[in-house]
């Protein structure tokens, strides 16, 4: 984790502009590569069929014979259009709260652990707080046919006009109470995995950033795994049929509906699809936002 040197020779607008585009490209990257797992999730959790890795594999095909190969990556503009703003701030606000925080600074030893999981924390909040309503046209793109939203535009005039403003925002909350473990344990994971590297082996390099990345994405996920079904579910209940307006109650019916199975629904695809997306925007940050910096300092 040589690039605290390389910020100290920087300023603080550079920081956040190499943070700012690095968090971008990564966001990109491993939300591309990933896409048509997503989409195939997102219609799982939504759903009260029962999940298998048969039936995800039947939901693939049945959407690229009736709907051609692009369908696999339905909504994947409104992925795109949020993911890209998100891991830019995301990354960025991260950076930041560990500065506030003095996380891995030498400054300050006590509750390091614990300021490094709030550092992750806060900036999973924050940067959900500012895109929310382009992860809601994701989720909504994604589970309904091209003829219902042709693009995010769409999906808010609809939304707006047909359900209201505060719509924009409906499944924030259990969003943010998913977040908060999410980011928290993945930033951790990653920053506590990375540290020992250093102190083992020296250096990290691509490889070993893209395991951290793999192990932080798994056990973030699943951390919070339940609290995305809630929000899916509460995220697409008007063009979807459901009827799941709190927390509290989705969870109920769920659990009523569909059995324990029912809120870990997909977990077992997050299992194969996390670490591939958190890897890959793990490592693919940290190589651009050290080329970037080294570039400047050059």
């Amino acid at each position: 984790m040589t690039h605290f040197n390389a910020e100290n020779k920087l300023s603080n607008s550079k920081v956040v502009m190499t943070s700012l585009i690095a968090g971008a490209v990564a966001g990109a990257l491993a939300k591309t590569t990933i896409a048509p797992l997503d989409r195939t999730k997102i219609n799982f959790q939504v759903a009260k069929k029962r999940y298998s890795t048969k039936a995800a594999f039947k939901f693939v095909i049945k959407s690229y014979q009736q709907e051609g190969f692009f369908a696999l990556w339905r909504g994947n503009s409104a992925t795109m259009a949020r993911i890209m703003p998100y891991a830019a701030v995301q990354f960025t606000s991260h950076e930041q709260w560990k500065r506030i925080l003095h996380v891995d600074t030498g400054v300050a030893k006590k509750y390091e652990k614990q300021r490094r999981f709030l550092a992750g924390s806060l900036a999973g909040i924050t940067s959900q707080s500012l895109t929310y309503p382009l992860d809601l046209a994701r989720a909504r793109m994604a589970v309904t046919q091209k003829q219902t939203y042709n693009s995010i535009s769409e999906v808010f005039a609809k939304t707006w006009r047909t359900e209201g403003p505060l719509a924009l925002y409906r499944g924030y909350t259990p969003t943010i109470l998913g977040v908060i473990p999410y980011a928290g344990v993945s930033f951790f994971t990653y920053g506590t995995l990375q540290n020992w590297i250093l102190a083992e082996y020296g250096s990290t390099n691509a490889l070993t950033n893209l395991f951290c990345g793999a192990v932080a994405g798994m056990l973030g996920q699943t951390s919070s795994y339940p609290l995305d079904i809630v929000r899916r579910r509460m995220q697409t209940s008007n063009v979807t049929g459901g009827h799941y307006r709190t927390i509290i109650g989705t969870l109920r019916s769920v659990l009523r509906e569909e059995g324990f199975h029912g809120i870990f629904k997909g977990l077992s695809m997050n299992w194969v699809k996390g670490p591939i997306a958190v890897g890959i925007s793990f490592a693919t940050y940290d190589h651009i936002r050290d080329s970037l910096r080294s570039l400047l300092k050059s």
